[in-house]
């Protein structure tokens, strides 16, 4: 029990380090340097960690097998981008690509160069899935995900504004309702799962 839950901190700790890095990374490479200054253009875990959310992400992911969670938001002033609308689309999908980028790599590790520790495969193992997760739940359309800012930057401006004002008063509530289970599983879990698991099947030996 010990081994597997550190196994899941480590995890934990490199995909949502890695994904909270590439946004502030992005930014600062847009012209915005709010996340350098805010000390989050790092890959210290600890300037990432959100008590709540991350906590959340790694107990869901020991004890359900389908982790949800959160880290810090990665801070940014879109009046400091050249193209707002654009820049912030571009900004929202750094996280979640790098973690769809490291679980491909990671991926061609395992069935190419299998460890003969089985422990560092089963870390791989752990690594992919919990980036393949964040990435696809943090690509749900719903605030205050990084989905809600890539659709907007997809939609043209004014149904983008429209959708951002629904969002930014029920966005929160709608992300509740789906995360909260009702009869054993969430609607969030039934909604991904199947994206998820065809991404894993692709990914793992």
């Amino acid at each position: 029990m010990l081994i597997s839950l550190l196994i899941w901190l480590l995890a934990v700790t490199v995909a949502l380090t890695l994904h909270e890095a590439a946004h502030a990374f992005i930014s600062d490479r847009l012209g915005d340097p709010t996340a350098r200054v805010s000390g989050r253009l790092s890959l210290n875990p600890l300037n990432h960690y959100d008590p709540i959310g991350t906590t959340m992400l790694l107990v869901t992911a020991i004890f359900t097998g389908f982790p949800i969670g959160w880290a810090k938001p990665v801070p940014f002033d879109p009046y400091n981008l050249k193209n707002p609308k654009r820049d912030s689309l571009l900004i929202a999908l750094g996280g979640p690509a790098v973690n769809l980028i490291l679980a491909v790599i990671l991926s061609i590790l395992l069935h190419y160069l299998l460890m003969e520790i089985s422990l560092i495969n089963v870390l791989i193992v752990r690594v992919i899935t919990i980036n393949v997760w964040l990435a696809i739940f943090n690509l749900l359309p719903i605030y205050p995900l990084d989905g809600s800012k890539v659709l907007y930057g997809l939609l043209p401006t004014g149904l983008a504004e429209d959708y951002s004002a629904v969002m930014s008063r029920y966005g929160t509530m709608i992300l509740l309702f789906l995360i909260i289970p009702f009869g054993g599983s969430s609607a969030l879990t039934t909604l991904i799962s199947p994206l998820i698991n065809f991404l894993l099947h692709l990914l793992l030996p």
